[in-house]
């Protein structure tokens, strides 16, 4: 084992700011290395596309990396893991095979009947069976789920109240609005219920379960207008509690990757399983094959364990050896977003407030940003900075984070200032 590691993390998000300050944390991280990055992580940024594989492989071997970090789940899907296996470079993220439970809802829903992991009935519907796919629509009661088949930045699952729309909507995604990713659609029955992201780190083996967090995916406040990449997050969240949080591992969490097994999948890294609480009950909305955000920049803050040790045990296939200590504190991320977002926004926004933000103790975790020649932050993105905050309780860790949202400006500034408030009322 060796004592301290130089790391290349891969991606420019929230998601990946929030990794990189907890593997900074780290005594074992001799160099950390974020590609491309952002303005929050401008000491570590290479210019270096994620994607693109022989670029990364050429800076793996020029700078001597011991642990690749994948982010987002593009270049999972697109093979970077088994690119670096082929080269003998440790990796956290699954191969191209097992990155097909988040590249493809079709293949995901398949591997949850074949295994019977719980999940809501569904119709995979492509433009040859538009017809079989509206009288699917029509045995259902509404609302009606739509999901992109393939990947479409967290903005490929449509949820409609009329049936009209629905099928109108059908016709459009398999007419190309999400491009290729929506020429196969799935429809799924709605699961009415409260969800909740449970992020498992495996290495193929042995598992640990990080804190659990719940994300609000609406625009608006009261979950309302069209979903986008994720407006804030929680953690803990009150109803996982231990009786739910074993009916996850026994009927979701040990069956996923003893059916990874039984399909001879390899599977290291991290598995995302979004969840329905339905009466009691858990029941998967989707895997996703990397760590979500903005759930990231609440589950980061509540690991108090060394991050870089738990990597580790992913990558050497030791995770039975490691342990994973939580913070009892609660934790609330706030997401600034660009006016407009989801649509079209502008860029470009120099932002301010930062260190008032972080004066009223919140810590920030960039997303869309980027600096200018003079130094000055700037949007460059729909989400735009990520306000998280420590609180005694959910209450309190909501009300530090909404203060630190309040705090930064920037042209066109919103978001939400209900995140955390379903959990506090009293029928939660």
């Amino acid at each position: 084992m060796k004592q301290n590691l130089r790391i290349l993390l891969l991606g420019s998000g929230g998601r990946e700011a929030a990794m990189a300050w907890k593997l900074l944390q780290s005594p074992r991280t001799e160099r950390l290395f974020v590609a491309p990055g952002n303005a929050g992580t401008e000491d570590c940024n290479v210019d270096l596309d994620p994607c693109d594989a022989d670029a990364v492989e050429a800076f793996v071997e020029a700078n001597g990396i011991d642990l690749v970090v994948v982010g987002p789940e593009q270049p999972l899907v697109a093979g970077i893991a088994d690119r670096m296996a082929e080269k003998g470079v440790k990796t956290i993220g699954p191969c191209a095979k097992g990155a097909m439970l988040e590249g493809s809802k079709e293949f995901a829903k398949e591997f949850m009947f074949s295994h019977g992991i719980p999940t809501a009935r569904f119709m995979t519907v492509t433009g040859d069976t538009l017809d079989e796919g509206i009288n699917f629509l029509e045995s259902l009661q509404p609302p009606y789920v739509l999901k992109a088949d393939g990947l479409a930045a967290g903005k490929g699952v449509i949820i409609l109240d009329s049936l009209a729309d629905a099928k109108d909507t059908l016709s459009d995604m398999l007419g190309g609005m999400f491009g290729q990713a929506s020429a196969t659609v799935v429809i799924e029955e709605f699961l009415s219920g409260i969800e909740c992201s449970v992020f498992v780190a495996t290495d193929g083996d042995d598992y640990r379960i990080l804190p659990v967090a719940k994300d609000y995916k609406r625009i608006g406040e009261g979950d309302t207008g069209p979903n986008t990449g994720g407006m804030g997050a929680v953690s803990p969240v009150a109803f996982a509690d231990e009786a739910f949080m074993e009916k996850v591992e026994r009927q979701i969490v040990k069956p996923t990757l003893d059916g990874l097994r039984q399909e001879e999948i390899p599977y290291s890294g991290f598995l995302f399983i979004g969840l329905m609480n339905v009466a009691g009950d858990p029941m998967v909305i989707e895997y996703n094959v990397r760590l979500g955000d903005p759930e990231t920049e609440v589950v980061m803050p509540r690991i108090k364990s060394d991050f870089v040790d738990l990597l580790e045990g992913i990558a050497d296939k030791t995770l039975a050896l490691k342990k994973l200590e939580t913070d009892p504190r609660a934790c609330v991320t706030v997401m600034t977003v660009s006016g407009g977002y989801p649509g079209s926004y502008a860029k470009g926004m120099e932002i301010s407030g930062l260190e008032k933000a972080e004066a009223d103790g919140c810590i920030l975790f960039h997303a869309g940003t980027r600096l200018d020649q003079l130094g000055r932050t700037l949007t460059s993105g729909g989400r735009v900075i990520a306000c998280s905050a420590y609180g005694d309780d959910v209450a309190a860790a909501a009300s530090a984070a909404l203060r630190g949202a309040a705090d930064i400006e920037f042209d066109g500034k919103y978001f939400r200032r209900d995140i955390a408030a379903d959990l506090l009322s009293d029928n939660r």
